[in-house]
């Protein structure tokens, strides 16, 4: 049986997050049936099906991704059936904010970022590679950035929200231009991220990945605290 927003009461929507996201809050960037959905192309590139998938949810990924192609997917376990092949992916480890949230620095400046400034977001996640980002990301929402006065304005950090499972939001894109590092603006972006999605009752999470330490590090030191481990898999349909 599917799992749908009348049937989620009873789960943790963060052991499977795209899918409680693109079944909820963020229903309108979902593509995609009852049984399997994924988030508009231009959007994100994760793909999920329900809590418990059964064989037809797997058909109707294939059947949205298409025969060959590729689907990325984050949740506690994925368990594919033995014609998908496991191509790539990781571990990622997620973190829930502590509950007091640092002040934003009084000499930074931040800008809300919407969907005019996507050429120079997908610039700076160029020159940054905080993961996946597309030229509709910007209009998931919370993003906000940190512009150079001394370069006429140039975008040198940002930070938004992706993943909306219901209760929670994601922070993510969170980057700062390798010139710019060092002045506690990933500190102040995350900080104001995390205490808008407070401010609309949500609670604030991310993901980072096992791998790397020096991201882990910082929010560590910020008071994040680790929920869980989900497992991120790239994964290709049968032809």
């Amino acid at each position: 049986m599917s799992v749908t927003r009348d049937t989620i009461a009873d789960v943790e929507p963060l052991d499977n997050p795209i899918w409680h996201a693109l079944t909820g809050p963020q229903a309108e960037f979902a593509q995609g049936s009852g049984l399997a959905l994924r988030y508009e192309p231009d959007v994100g590139v994760f793909a999920a099906i329900p809590d418990a998938p059964s064989p037809d949810a797997w058909d109707a990924l294939r059947t949205l991704i298409g025969p060959g192609r590729t689907a990325v997917m984050a949740r506690s376990h994925v368990d594919p059936p033995p014609e998908w092949e496991h191509v790539g992916g990781g571990v990622g480890h997620q973190y829930l904010a502590p509950a007091e949230l640092g002040d934003a620095s009084p000499t930074i400046t931040l800008t809300p970022l919407g969907i005019d400034d996507a050429v120079e977001m997908l610039a700076l996640v160029e020159r940054t590679q905080p993961g996946p980002f597309f030229k509709r990301t910007v209009g998931l929402g919370g993003y906000l950035g940190i512009r150079d006065d001394e370069s006429d304005g140039a975008l040198i950090a940002m930070a938004g929200e992706r993943m909306r499972p219901r209760g929670y939001a994601e922070i993510s894109a969170v980057c700062t231009d390798a010139a710019h590092r060092g002045r506690g603006l990933a500190t102040t972006l995350v900080h104001a991220v995390a205490r808008g999605i407070r401010a609309r009752g949500d609670t604030p999470m991310l993901h980072v990945a096992s791998d790397n330490t020096n991201a882990i590090a910082l929010y560590e030191r910020l008071g994040f605290t680790r929920r869980a481990s989900l497992q991120v898999a790239v994964l290709r349909a049968p032809r």
